[in-house]
């Protein structure tokens, strides 16, 4: 491989630029090599007919994602050019190239990507990176639309859409107050969508790591095969919403080392005075009949219940012990979850990803991978410069983060000001300090009476068949 300069500072000193700062080009590509230079795919095996490095088809990559351009090819075009004059070389020459490029190598290259972020993330984010004890990390899942060509649909559209239990409901619950005419029903046809399970950093703010799938794929399967493939600090924390219940989901977490707290409703019937523990208050069991007659263990969990705003609010945690969890830590850590949406807003809207562009399946799965990625980048960057000056990750405004990468991105060829550095303009991308007066809440919002909620859970005392029950299991296991 070609030697190169290594530089691991993203911007210029405090103080600003000395006469010898190098133009923007030179500093966005010297933040970019901090995170994705040679190092990171030193074990990466290549064709030996491969002609680019792979350092220099990720940055073209990053540029690519970056661009505020409306088109694919426009973007590629944008790379392509800045990629000439500031590297005077370029991984590929055409957007095709690209594609086809990034197509083949993603799989090897991404889990690499995610390991060095996370490395990153850990030297930098000092007592962020903790949320007292935990390694926190939230989950949730969301969905992102494709173009609607026959490969997408087949690849993407879920084959019985709208014939389920809740889309009959619906449909015989407004037939009566639907004004639009068949001919504009029609036109309403199911858009191809993009599942997306997320694990995201809850003391950083930004993502950790993901997994995508056809848009009618679990998220608990995503969740395993994640458990299942990546590997994981010391406690950590898995949090999530009523959607990531089930006895194998949480025997994965349990049975890998970490712990989980996780939302239960009316969905999940838990038992009390089993006796398989010694009882006292807050300690219930989870022993769903399937995993009892497989003769697996019953799950000892602690049920813990607060009020947010108008919600009841119930969570169960494999952590017993009040010291390692205190009920304040455990509902500060699912107050934080709520940002894993925000996280989705900001891909979805701010970074205008609520639909992908490609119109193949393999490179709308790798459009979305590396917008991702690059607005992971940019959030990292961000992140480390205010932490330096004591601010918080939850004061990060990406919106102002992206603008400042754009526009050092489009003046690559300009000196900067001394106080308009890449590292200064970071370290400004911070929200504003106001106090919202009114509702956010859009008064146009329609008020389902029949929208979803987790409800409460069942919990029932353990009955002379449960106790017979766990009796065969420790006669079995012992």
């Amino acid at each position: 491989m070609a030697k190169r300069r290594d530089s691991r500072k993203i911007g210029g000193e405090c103080g600003g630029p000395s006469k010898n700062e190098p133009v923007n080009g030179e500093t966005l590509r010297r933040a970019v090599s901090w995170i994705a230079d040679e190092g990171v795919y030193a074990g990466l095996k290549m064709h030996g007919n491969t002609s680019w490095l792979p350092s220099d088809l990720v940055m073209l990559a990053i540029i690519w994602v970056w661009s505020a351009e409306s088109t694919l090819t426009g973007a590629f075009c944008d790379a392509h050019h800045w990629s000439c004059k500031v590297l005077g070389r370029v991984a590929v020459d055409t957007y095709q190239g690209l594609l086809k490029a990034l197509t083949t190598w993603t799989g090897a290259m991404l889990p690499l990507m995610w390991c060095r972020l996370q490395a990153l993330m850990e030297r930098h984010g000092k007592a962020r990176w903790r949320v007292g004890l935990w390694m926190a990390l939230a989950v949730d899942g969301s969905r992102v639309s494709v173009p609607r060509t026959r490969e997408n649909e087949k690849a993407f559209c879920a084959p019985n859409y709208g014939k389920g239990k809740t889309a009959k409901y619906r449909k015989k619950k407004t037939k009566g107050l639907r004004t639009r005419t068949k001919a504009k029903e029609k036109m309403q046809a199911v858009k191809p969508q993009m599942w997306i399970t997320l694990m995201w950093h809850m003391g950083l703010q930004m993502p950790w790591s993901w997994r995508s799938g056809a848009s009618n794929s679990s998220e608990r399967d995503h969740f395993r095969l994640m458990l299942a493939e990546q590997k994981f600090p010391e406690n950590t924390m898995f949090c999530a919403d009523a959607g990531f219940t089930g006895y194998e989901l949480w025997q994965a977490i349990v049975d890998g080392g970490h712990s989980f707290l996780i939302r239960v409703g009316a969905n999940v019937t838990l038992l009390r005075k089993l006796g398989y523990v010694r009882e006292r208050e807050g300690i219930v069991y989870f022993w769903p009949d399937s995993a009892a007659r497989k003769q697996q263990p019953p799950l000892v969990l602690r049920l813990l219940h607060f009020q947010l705003g108008r919600c009841n609010i119930y969570l169960v945690t494999n952590v017993l012990s009040q010291k390692r969890l205190s009920d304040k830590q455990a509902t500060t850590l699912y107050q934080l979850r709520w940002g894993v949406e925000i996280q989705f807003r900001t891909v979805k809207q701010t970074f205008c990803r609520r639909k992908l562009r490609c119109k193949n399946p393999d490179r709308a799965k790798v459009e979305l991978d590396w917008s991702l990625l690059g607005l992971w980048m940019i959030q990292l960057f961000a992140v480390k410069e205010q932490i330096a000056f004591g601010e918080a990750p939850q004061r990060c405004s990406v919106s102002v983060a992206i603008e400042v990468v754009r526009r050092t991105m489009q003046r690559w060829a300009e000196h900067p000001e001394p106080r308009e550095t890449f590292a200064i303009q970071l370290r400004s991308a911070v929200k504003d300090n106001y106090h919202r007066q009114s509702s956010k809440r859009a008064r146009y919002q329609p008020n389902y009476k029949d929208k979803p909620s987790a409800g409460k859970p069942k919990i029932v005392t353990a009955t002379r068949e449960h106790k017979l029950r766990l009796n065969r299991y420790l006669s079995v296991a012992v």
